[in-house]
């Protein structure tokens, strides 16, 4: 057995030494690289002996160490030397007993580097081992602005509650969002039993999805986050290891996505519309399409679905021989996908799901059904199975700031926000720089909705602010004039001008690219889901004046909104700042839609704050949860 064992050992070091010579790089050395970064270290913390994946041990603590070593911890010294012995005898040890010795470790910025054990590793690493029990010592990078560190600090916060090291992210607000998906309060730690359940998970995960998909090892992390979302937590800690085979076959196109979606702009040119193409596009028995529109509420007692509506009745008028729609209301995110269903069994083809909560349903059954279309009314969400849509608010809003700038008259203008969620910001943010570019000197006091125990107007009426720009629209079965942007007067308010979002008009143009084959021509890169992000220029968004406005005003909004119609001016472009300072400083810059979307500051003239989670109405978290900007944030317990 002996000799059996001891051939073993020759054979595998033999092998090893001919992958480790073809390798060209050598391990990277920690001293040498906080050499460079010594201004940046904030210090030593001592973790004790903990479990950690051996994919993540990438270096060695001292040059000396690194010689003999390729840069994968193949061995790279010949087989007379006293290392191929002692390697040998390592792995010999391995094979009879295990390597039970913890090595000494250094971690920064989530890799490792061994100070001690180096053999071990690399024997480990040789013969496809996961982990290795480690002495680690973290060495601390001071914070900073840039987004690895921000990822790094919230990957800190995971794993003093986790203790986990074997996931790893490289979006901000992931590892909350894992917190979350798992059934855990934000500040909740994580037992033995779920630290074992886990894993176990976790690696299961990472062998069928490297197998089955050709993605970067670096994906799988993101790959395991998009698991969680499309299923239950629960369930998949019950799967047998080939039902979640199954599951992760079936879904490995929506895993492979990147996080951050294609932006469609505009709608591209439609090409003159065929009459007689419609019944071809599904199949030759279909004469009308039927077009579904799933509501999270009442047109009655909602203006979000009250505007959708008005979309759809725009678009039967349009297409009154093409198609025919029919409504579903008060959908939640526990029975929309038992609603989809019905209305795929009506016989309906093209869906639209008008709320965010309503988008991780609308994905589990287009998974079920690739045939139909369905999208979701959202932003920045990245998605293989389903399409996404919304409207360049903010450019209305520029719009109804500048109007507000020169119609107030005390320089102090109230502006009321209903979640902060993506796309809120960029409203407000906009309105303040539209008021600021016709008064400099004004100040925007900005109040939520959506949090609890504050009463917007009394809030204005206290700092005396009269010109406010309230709720875009109004709900038909709650009637008032405190909408769009108004002079205060009581129950007797002076509009002066609202936004509107032209739902119809986007409707109408995607049923075009659908009549007319578009639909297919917008996907352009596999490795992204598609977001229509359409504005003023695809008519989706305008704003509407009143007769109370002085006609010089009105004739300078008619302006910009065709310098904003014909990409001339951006209302982000130039230098901007911020309420902690300068945000942009090339004056020639235009922020790009990916910022414009996810900015999470406030303009220098807002008088305000961005709410936590824990500030919000229960009635606003199922948003929050899908759209909102402060994912990782501290939640209520």
């Amino acid at each position: 057995m002996s000799f059996e064992i001891n051939l073993e050992a020759r054979e595998q070091y033999e092998r090893c030494l001919k992958i480790g010579k073809k390798e060209k790089n050598r391990l990277p050395v920690l001293d040498m690289i906080l050499k460079e970064k010594e201004d940046e270290i904030s210090g030593e913390i001592p973790l004790g002996i903990v479990s950690i994946p051996l994919e993540k041990v990438v270096g060695t603590k001292t040059e000396g160490r690194s010689n003999s070593f390729s840069g994968s911890f193949y061995p790279i010294m010949e087989e007379q030397t006293e290392f191929a012995a002692k390697w040998m005898n390592l792995y010999r040890a391995h094979l009879e007993e295990g390597i039970r010795d913890p090595v000494k470790v250094y971690e920064y910025m989530n890799r490792f580097y061994v100070q001690e054990g180096n053999k071990r590793v690399s024997v480990l690493k040789c013969v496809g081992a996961v982990s290795i029990m480690a002495d680690v010592i973290r060495v601390l990078p001071f914070r900073n602005e840039k987004k690895e560190n921000k990822v790094y600090y919230e990957f800190l916060d995971f794993y003093r509650l986790s203790g986990i090291y074997d996931l790893e992210l490289y979006e901000e607000g992931g590892y909350a969002h894992v917190q979350k998906l798992i059934g855990k309060r934000p500040d909740e730690a994580w037992s033995d039993e779920d630290r074992r359940n886990f894993r176990s998970l976790y690696y299961q995960f990472e062998k069928i999805y490297r197998n089955l998909s050709k993605c970067d090892k670096e994906r799988t992390g993101s790959a395991f986050l998009t698991l969680l979302y499309l299923y239950d937590y629960k369930e998949l800690l019950d799967s047998a290891y080939g039902n979640l085979k199954e599951k992760i076959k079936k879904s490995v196109e929506e895993l492979n996505l990147e996080n951050i979606p294609e932006l469609q702009l505009e709608p591209g040119k439609v090409r003159e519309k065929k009459r007689l193409l419609l019944p071809h596009i599904f199949s030759a028995n279909t004469s009308v399409l039927k077009v579904a529109f799933i509501h999270e509420k009442t047109a009655e007692t909602s203006s979000w679905t009250y505007a959708h509506e008005l979309g759809r009745l725009h678009l039967e008028e349009v297409f009154s021989e093409q198609i025919l729609t029919s409504v579903y209301e008060n959908a939640t995110e526990e029975n929309v996908e038992q609603i989809l269903e019905k209305a795929i069994n009506n016989g309906n083809k093209l869906i639209f799901t008008t709320t965010p909560p309503l988008l991780k349903g609308s994905l589990h059954v287009a998974m079920e059904h690739p045939d139909v279309k369905i999208l979701n009314c959202s932003l920045n969400t990245s998605h293989k199975y389903i399409r996404t849509y919304y409207a360049r608010m903010y450019e209305a809003k520029f719009l109804m700031g500048a109007i507000a700038g020169s119609m107030t008259e005390n320089e102090r203008i109230g502006y009321m926000a209903d979640y902060p969620i993506y796309g809120t910001t960029a409203n407000i943010n906009a309105f303040a720089l539209g008021a600021k570019m016709i008064n400099p000197r004004v100040k925007i006091y900005l109040e939520w909705l959506s949090v609890r125990g504050r009463n917007p107007f009394e809030v204005f009426q206290k700092n005396h602010v009269t010109c406010i720009s309230g709720q875009d629209m109004i709900v038909p079965k709650m009637a008032s004039r405190h909408f769009g942007l108004y002079l205060d007067r009581g129950d007797d308010p002076v509009n002066l001008a609202m936004p509107v979002w032209h739902w119809g008009k986007f409707y109408e143009q995607m049923i075009s690219k659908i009549i007319n084959g578009a639909w297919k021509e917008d996907q352009t890169k596999e490795a992204r889901g598609i977001n229509y992000w359409w504005g003023m220029s695809a008519d989706v968004i305008d704003v509407i004046c009143s007769k109370y406005l002085p006609i010089g005003t009105a004739r300078l909004i008619d302006l910009l909104k065709e310098t904003i119609r014909s990409d001339t001016f951006n209302p982000f472009s130039g230098v901007l700042y911020s309420q902690n300072g300068i945000v942009q400083k090339d004056e020639e810059k235009v922020l790009n839609p990916e910022e414009i979307i996810t900015m999470n500051w406030l303009a220098e003239n807002v008088i305000g704050t961005l709410p936590e989670r824990k500030e919000l109405m229960e009635k606003a978290k199922p948003l929050i949860n899908v759209q909102g900007l402060n994912e990782n944030r501290e939640e209520d317990a």
